[in-house]
């Protein structure tokens, strides 16, 4: 009995040691943040502000931005995308550029 108490510790201990230390063994280029497949919050949501449409919502006033959304109620999925993906790119999408 005491040898099994002795084998389950060690086992126990080389377990906990080994799950802090990283496998060197395979070459550093499988890893996934070195493959550039994952980003950061901030730099992905910087991409994505530089990819969106050229007009961005704050160049427009508030009377442009209710004109856009008083012709896109008009179509219904045009005012759920408007709902899902904002103003600017529901009206894009279906009427093509903001012609302000």
């Amino acid at each position: 009995m005491k040898s099994l108490t002795i084998l389950i510790f060690c086992c126990m201990m080389t377990a906990s040691l080994s799950a802090g230390i990283p496998d060197s063994s395979g070459p550093k280029s499988e890893s996934p943040s070195d493959d550039g497949v994952f980003v950061k919050r901030e730099e992905a949501s910087t991409l994505v502000r530089q990819r969106r449409a050229g007009v961005a919502a704050a160049d427009l006033s508030v009377a442009q931005l209710e004109s856009l959304r008083e012709v896109c109620e008009a179509d219904l999925a045009c005012e759920h995308m408007m709902d899902t993906s904002g103003i600017i790119a529901a009206y894009t999408a279906y009427y093509g550029p903001v012609p302000f």
